[in-house]
């Protein structure tokens, strides 16, 4: 749809894609919204660039993790809209995914360049009005009484931060975002402490055609669970959510997940695990290795198992080659795990905050869409 008369705060509702997206309105006349394709990849990693060099002054967006999220497994929990001008160049990109029962994550990005700061807040005002319609979808498909939306934004981002609050958002938690370098005589045997007596740390283990073993895959699962019950925002998610969330990032491995086993009066049980994955290159052209998720179960802590797990991932990455470690974690941390990864040689890159907002499924959009209607959900 064009119009002659492009009004940067026309309040023209923009229709559903044939697809049944739900509506978006307020929107500059003009604008049109549709599903993203395969062929807006290219143009979706330079609109994520753009944002992170503003924010953050570097970007490192995944180009396969993109397409994945767009037109691959990544997109099949997802609803997803781009919006684009009367040249249809992309101004806009909008995901929202239906993570766990209670729990849908979100994320909103508008063009840094080509677009009016009128037209940009009038753009993002529509596409958080949008999430909420489809966290709604998300929560009645679920029968659940509500949802909450959970965005993250860069903590220097002023723009972002500004449209959640404007969309009643709250700032609940800050992240660091932090990277240990790796070195290759870190590799060689004894180069790091091994893990206390008593913790043994091994990979999950595979069958003979190189599939891991289910009830290894199991035990991490119970693990990261058990081990963030107490933690902030914590909401349970299926075994099988777990599984296929983690295999839609294109830097997915097997070989990359290990269990820590320690003694317990005399028995050898689970005791915490750790879930990493590859990161792309950076400009040097090396990869890393990335951190997802360390848990600690409560029976085994002050065992050293945390350090042991991360010395680990450490070693494998620099057998591998691999030049850095990144992983995240909250700067309110109840267990001081910040403490622990700053004496490891972590260090700060930047900071992302978590911004909240709860809804009711009261109100439920009356065309629910697909999670994403380019995609067959197996």
């Amino acid at each position: 749809m064009t119009s002659q008369t492009p009004d940067p705060l026309s309040e023209t509702e923009i229709p559903p894609h044939q697809s049944g997206l739900p509506d978006l309105t307020g929107m500059p006349s003009g604008w049109v919204a549709r599903v993203p394709s395969r062929d807006d990849v290219a143009a979706l990693i330079a609109l994520t660039e753009a944002e992170q060099v503003a924010a953050k002054g570097s970007s490192s967006v995944d180009p396969d993790l993109v397409e994945s999220n767009v037109a691959g497994t990544g997109s099949w929990t997802k609803h997803q809209a781009v919006v684009t001008d009367a040249d249809n160049t992309i101004l806009g990109w909008v995901s929202v995914h239906d993570r766990a029962g209670g729990r849908t994550m979100l994320e909103v990005i508008v063009a840094v360049e080509g677009i009016s700061d009128e037209e940009a807040d009038a753009l993002a005002a529509a596409l958080y009005a949008w999430v909420e319609d489809a966290g709604r979808v998300f929560a009645a498909g679920r029968e659940l009484p509500g949802t909450q939306l959970d965005a993250s934004a860069y903590a220097a981002d002023e723009r972002q931060r500004r449209w959640l609050a404007a969309a009643g958002y709250r700032q609940t938690r800050t992240w660091l975002q932090m990277s240990r370098p790796v070195s290759a005589a870190e590799a060689e045997e004894g180069a790091l402490p091994g893990p206390r007596e008593g913790v043994t740390i091994r990979r999950v283990a595979k069958h003979d055609n190189g599939l891991p073993v289910a009830a290894d895959l199991q035990t991490v699962h119970r693990m990261l669970e058990e081990s963030f019950a107490d933690h902030f925002n914590s909401y349970r998610e299926s075994f099988p959510e777990f599984l296929t969330r983690l295999r839609e990032d294109p830097g997915h491995r097997w070989d990359h997940w290990w269990i820590a086993e320690v003694e317990v009066d005399g028995e050898v049980v689970p005791g915490g695990a750790v879930v990493s994955s590859i990161l792309k290159p950076d400009a040097s052209g090396a990869e890393g290795s990335y951190v997802d998720y360390i848990g600690v179960h409560r029976t085994a802590r002050g065992r050293g198992v945390a350090k042991a797990l991360l010395h680990s991932v450490i070693q494998d990455a620099a057998e591998r080659g691999r030049n850095r470690v990144g992983l995240e974690v909250d700067d309110d941390s109840p267990t001081g795990a910040d403490g622990l990864y700053l004496s490891m040689g972590w260090v700060t890159a930047y900071k992302t905050e978590s911004w909240h907002r709860d809804i009711t499924a009261e109100d439920d959009p009356a065309e629910p869409a697909a999670a994403n209607p380019t995609e067959t959900t197996p």
